[in-house]
């Protein structure tokens, strides 16, 4: 066998080892981190929004204000992770954020449902970016965009599985003499609890120390990881020494910020109204639903979308990401989101949701393979987490905006014309970042490498 076809082997081989072993258990760490983040928006039209007299404005402050905790401690955090390493950090996060979201069992007015909110954010801190950064240390970039799309499998699929599971949940009411959606926030705030003691035994923080490699595939994928850096390090677009204040300084970092922002901003506003918007198909459509009938119609948009993003992300892997793999669904979104609302039926309604869904969905795991293309050491945990951090601005705008807005106008007409307008915003930045920087040309070289790697 060849030097060459050696190599491609190894490569193969470590690739699929990371994929198998790692992958699949973030992504269930990312199932339980949406999961709890986002019980709020299965409670509220079952039972918390009636038993805690919650407008419409306040229960989007309650589901926003969560990001405003998130932010205080993110780019912190997840300079934290960098230096202590993932496996101590994001298990320390876990076990924390799953003690603070049990404690919603028990709560009893707005006040307290605000404060818990905030709380869960500031528990939460750097989850997320740091386990982008976490994965994006363990293979080279030609193959990031396919690692990420595995991992964020996890985020619709929370809703596939999630809803009904919270539906059935709320279903238990009069458990140890608690309301249904009581219920629901004690069972699914334990998962994190147990998941953060696992991780602290089960993950690794480099591909140097990982055992279950061969000494070839540990060799091989230490060493490019280090050419790369070293050639992100040098070349001089980029940031030099990893320079911290240079991530912060970085046009490119804040246009992919403001990028992220559009589209977070359709994601949450989908995830923390869509339960209730739901609920008011009853009366506008003159119908009635039960809990699981809701649950089920929650999560109908969600496995379309998890199904596009897996082959979404693989076609970007094997031809290369391009500014349309990203700045396409934005469009798509931006369009579909609006005529949602002239449907005359909760099929096609739903229907015309699950395509602003899927175009979601498709974009942000290749949207988060080009921070790490430019970014590394100090530089890619800062850069990840600001970029993370206009994210959590957008989820709080939106979950408050959107609530707002309904109150005002007494419907969604304009909080859904607000989304479709920062998608298309999201993709005519996206397109500007592309024609400055050409973030959009993978290597010819590296691209076949992938597509020999991918199988």
């Amino acid at each position: 066998m060849s030097a060459q076809a050696l190599s491609a082997a190894v490569e193969r081989t470590a690739i699929k080892k990371v994929s198998v072993r790692l992958v699949p258990f973030v992504a269930l760490m990312f199932f339980v981190n949406y999961l709890d983040r986002t019980a709020v928006s299965f409670a509220e039209p079952n039972g918390m929004g009636q038993d805690l007299a919650l407008t419409a404005a306040q229960f989007g402050f309650a589901s926003g204000i969560f990001f405003l905790g998130y932010i205080v401690l993110e780019v912190p955090s997840n300079m934290a992770l960098h230096r202590f390493g993932a496996r101590r950090w994001l298990a320390r996060i876990m076990v924390t954020w799953g003690i603070v979201s049990l404690l919603f069992t028990w709560v009893s007015s707005s006040e307290q449902l605000y404060t818990l909110r905030f709380l869960l954010g500031v528990a939460e801190a750097g989850f997320f970016p740091g386990a982008i950064l976490f994965l994006s240390q363990w293979v080279p970039s030609r193959h990031r965009t396919k690692i990420l799309g595995l991992f964020y499998l996890a985020q619709p699929l929370t809703t596939v599985f999630g809803a009904p599971l919270a539906g059935w949940l709320i279903g238990r009411h009069g458990l140890f003499g608690l309301e249904g959606w009581r219920v629901m926030f004690l069972f699914v705030s334990l998962p994190a609890i147990i998941l953060g003691v696992v991780a602290w035994f089960y993950l690794i923080d480099k591909p140097a120390d990982a055992k279950w490699l061969t000494p070839a595939e540990r060799d091989w994928l230490t060493a490019e990881l280090a050419a790369e850096n070293a050639q992100k390090t040098g070349h001089e677009s980029t940031h030099a020494k990893g320079d911290l204040k240079k991530a912060f300084t970085s046009a490119r970092v804040w246009i992919l910020a403001a990028v992220y922002f559009g589209f977070v901003y359709g994601l949450y506003a989908l995830a923390f109204f869509l339960p209730t918007i739901i609920n008011g198909f009853q009366d506008q459509y003159d119908t009635t639903f039960s809990v699981m009938d809701k649950a089920w119609i929650t999560a109908i948009p969600y496995l379309p979308a998890a199904i596009v993003l897996f082959f979404w992300t693989r076609h970007a892997t094997r031809h290369g990401t391009r500014t349309w793999h990203v700045a396409g669904p934005a469009v798509v979104g931006g369009v579909s989101i609006p005529l949602a609302l002239y449907m005359g039926s909760p099929t096609a309604t739903v229907a015309v949701i699950t395509v602003t869904a899927c175009a979601i969905f498709a974009a942000l795991p290749v949207f988060w393979s080009v921070p790490s293309r430019f970014l590394t050491g100090a530089a890619a945990a800062a850069g990840i987490a600001l970029i993370n951090t206009a994210g959590n601005v957008a989820g709080f705008a939106s979950s408050y905006i959107t609530g707002w807005l309904k109150d005002w106008t007494g419907a969604y007409y304009v909080p859904l014309y607000l989304v479709g307008f920062f998608m298309l915003l999201s993709a005519a930045l996206m397109i500007l970042l592309a024609v400055r920087h050409r973030t959009d040309e993978p290597a010819p070289a590296a691209e076949h490498q992938a597509k020999e790697a991918i199988g």
